[in-house]
């Protein structure tokens, strides 16, 4: 079979509910919900990170935090912080070169410098400097370029991968990346024919729940779910997901009118999760100090649509994260780094391919992430967050959730005499994997030793 083309959408702070194939039916998602109805919808999606730059570089590099070591978002251009991001680490797209692909990224890094193209792109057109104006005058690097346009931010993205497409070498598969911010904070100037659909909405999808002192101090409560700034910020939300759709379907339409789109392995995913009233609370794992790890902060959408590969319409309901993402996209594309490189990266995640083509694959029954001085092992039953005294002394206590009897998370049970035996058992893979995979120099346990990521940083909060 020759080499697919590759199209991955990796959106910000998009919530794996948040879409009506995965069950809230007043959000319009059809090309989401395409691709679930002809390639397969992962349902226990993880992000290694729940916050933008780690989740990112995990994908990129096929490492954990601990191994590339980058743990919190990046501020990028502050004036004192002088974090190194991956840029002298292999990346996926240099992967995918070597392997005779033309490469192109459009939108979002967040890996630090978006503004300077980097290794293992022959097209780069990401941010200048800030991220997030969603509609108005965008600045934007075009191969180091600063290039100013006016209009919506991922329109101007989708035009600029169709030109990459277009005028590309039609005799080479094709890597490109797109990264939509529509779903990031501010939740504002979404196209107002979209917003002004959604303020229709009841939003009773949303469940209204107090938050859990458990998960420590929300820094973003919510109080009043019939609050109309609350319920303009949920409609812009919506609005949000329905216009990054429109756009991916742009590109759909492109590859279908060429005769590519049966052989283009179609990804949608996002680099984590995030909570509008879930819990009580809103944003993601920094949201709340310290940081946490609830189910919508670390499950992320994850579709995969492969005509000539996948068969249309499965489910997947084994725990996969964007490390193991990185491994099914380089089988996929037949691409196999030299022995050198395959331990220089030292991957701890497998291609899940086989399991979705329909192939019998072993698959593990847990997911490792982290967060800074916290660590989580999640099966299907339970759910263990590890926390470590941070870099000011600051100490936050292990949390264990039974995830059957206690689906929302409400009560954490570490310091119960009948979880003793879970603990220990979870705490003891939890440590063998990071032992086996964490370099000591890029380990979110020793933070203290490493350069600062932005002025926020939750482990440096008392709560």
């Amino acid at each position: 079979m020759s080499q697919p083309n590759i199209l991955i959408f990796l959106t910000d702070d998009h919530g794996q509910w948040a879409a009506n194939c995965y069950g809230t039916t007043e959000i319009l998602s059809p090309t989401m919900d395409y691709l679930a109805r002809t390639g397969v919808k992962m349902n226990r999606a993880f992000t290694p990170t729940p916050v933008c730059s780690p989740a990112r570089a995990s994908f990129f590099t096929g490492r954990l935090p601990s191994q590339h070591g980058i743990h919190d978002y990046i501020r990028e251009r502050e004036e004192g912080l002088k974090h190194p991001g991956i840029y002298h680490q292999t990346n996926i797209g240099q992967l995918l070169q070597n392997a005779g692909y033309q490469t192109a990224l459009t939108g979002k890094w967040h890996c630090n410098q978006s503004w300077k193209p980097h290794r293992g792109f022959d097209r780069w057109f990401s941010y200048y400097d800030a991220q997030y104006p969603h509609k108005g005058m965008q600045r934007f690097s075009d191969e180091g370029e600063l290039v100013e346009q006016e209009g919506h931010q991922s329109q101007l993205i989708t035009d600029r991968t169709i030109q990459f497409l277009r005028n590309r070498d039609q005799a080479r598969p094709f890597f490109a990346f797109v990264g939509y911010v529509n779903t990031h904070t501010p939740h504002k100037d979404m196209p107002e024919r979209l917003v002004d659909h959604y303020r229709q909405c009841t939003f009773d999808e949303i469940p209204r729940e107090p938050f859990p002192d458990c998960h420590g101090d929300s820094r973003f409560r919510v109080e009043d779910y019939d609050d109309p700034a609350f319920r303009e910020s949920l409609a812009q939300y919506y609005a949000a997901v329905t216009a990054i759709d429109e756009q991916m379907g742009r590109l759909l339409d492109e590859l279908e009118a060429t005769g590519e789109l049966d052989n283009t392995l179609v990804i949608y995913t996002a680099d984590h999760g995030l909570m509008m009233g879930h819990h009580g609370t809103r944003l993601k794992g920094n949201g709340t100090v310290p940081q946490n790890f609830l189910e919508e902060s670390i499950l992320v959408p994850c579709l995969l649509s492969w005509p000539r590969r996948i068969t249309a319409g499965r489910e997947c309901n084994e725990l996969v994260d964007h490390i193991d993402l990185f491994q099914t996209v380089l089988e996929a594309a037949g691409a196999s780094p030299s022995a050198e490189t395959i331990e220089e990266i030292d991957c701890p995640g497998s291609s899940y391919l086989p399991l979705i083509s329909g192939q019998e694959q072993d698959w593990r029954d847990a997911f490792f992430g982290e967060y800074g001085n916290a660590r989580i092992i999640r099966t299907k039953t339970h759910k263990l967050i590890k926390r470590y005294v941070g870099p000011n002394g600051i100490d936050h206590a292990d949390e264990l959730y039974d995830l059957i009897n206690d689906p929302r998370e409400a009560k954490n049970i570490a310091e119960d005499a009948d979880s003793e035996v879970v603990v220990r058992e979870l705490e003891n893979r939890l440590g063998a994997h990071f032992s086996r995979y964490e370099k000591p120099e890029c380990s979110g346990l020793r933070l203290d030793e490493q350069p600062m990521h932005n002025p926020s940083e939750p482990w440096r909060m008392e709560g």
